[in-house]
């Protein structure tokens, strides 16, 4: 089965990375990034076609609009809850201007979009976080928005696609931040009891607040190649503990090799296979259905 493919070995470096180094015609005057893996320069349009991918594998982080257009079947996706905004609950100093030049550089109200969409033919609900809105830190919104699409999906029965990437909760809300992961974990376990689907894909970084809720809450849960993924920090944990941590600590390969991850997902095979397993699980809820 196709399905199957994604656990195999992969026979060389190519395969290994995920590469698929897409032929596009580069602009002498064209914008380029540079690759923090091989120091190369990378043309934008070489990297938009690629998927954000280097040639060298390395994943450069997307934005959340991005990957739903990554993913998702061409305008198939109708957002949800657009108009929830964050406030500043507690009136921390700064958070108010801080919100204002985010939301103005991001193009976002907060750092998590949520909606509906076909995935290779697939009915799905999903949630896509925003690394360039607070490197998609949760606080009440966040928590709120996942938890509505959660409910949204139970009430619907839809299975339920979500991309983590999150420093974790936002310090400045507080205690109410951190609340959410109670609040988003709950709605999580009523949409499992309804005998509904979750699938998860860990991407660079998935940390804090949000790796110990929802995000490692899926019934499958996949990570891109090198995405960091951990509670604390490297440092403190380190600090903490007093003992050097072994190399790969907190990497998504790590993960893998100590059973917290079904299987690293390089970009290049993420709509085949995250379509396949949504299919797989919509088909057998209608058997059980019936």
């Amino acid at each position: 089965m196709p399905i199957l493919n994604f656990m195999r070995r992969p026979h060389n470096e190519l395969e290994r990375e995920g590469r698929s180094a897409a032929e596009v015609q580069r602009d002498q005057h064209e914008p380029e990034k540079t690759c923090p893996n091989c120091h190369k320069e990378q043309p934008l349009s070489r990297l938009w076609a690629n998927g954000n991918v280097c040639s060298c594998g390395y994943h450069f982080r997307m934005s959340a609009r991005q990957r739903i257009r990554f993913l998702t079947d061409k305008d198939t996706f109708s957002e949800l809850f657009a108009d929830i905004s964050s406030g500043d609950p507690l009136g921390f100093p700064g958070y108010a201007e801080k919100l204002e030049t985010v939301g103005a550089a991001s193009g976002e109200r907060d750092a998590v979009i949520c909606g509906t969409a076909k995935i290779g033919g697939t009915d799905c609900c999903m949630f896509v976080m925003e690394p360039y809105f607070m490197m998609g830190s949760m606080g009440a919104v966040v928590g709120e928005k996942i938890t509505r699409l959660f409910e949204y999906a139970t009430e619907k029965r839809m299975p339920v696609l979500g991309c983590t990437v999150s420093g974790g909760a936002r310090m400045q809300e507080g205690l109410i931040s951190l609340m959410q992961m109670a609040k988003t974990s709950a709605a999580v376990l009523r949409h499992s009891e309804a005998g509904l689907f979750y699938l998860v894909l860990l991407t660079d970084p998935t940390t804090g607040g949000v790796t110990a809720s929802f995000a490692m809450e899926g019934d499958i849960i996949f990570s891109e190649p090198g995405a960091t993924v951990g509670f604390a920090g490297a440092r403190v944990v380190e600090q903490t503990t007093r003992k050097a941590l072994p190399k790969g600590f907190q990497t998504a390969e790590s993960l893998l090799e100590h059973g917290f991850v079904d299987a690293i997902l390089p970009r290049s095979r993420q709509r085949e296979v995250i379509s396949n397993v949504l299919r797989m699980h919509s088909e057998s809820e209608g058997r059980d259905a019936e």
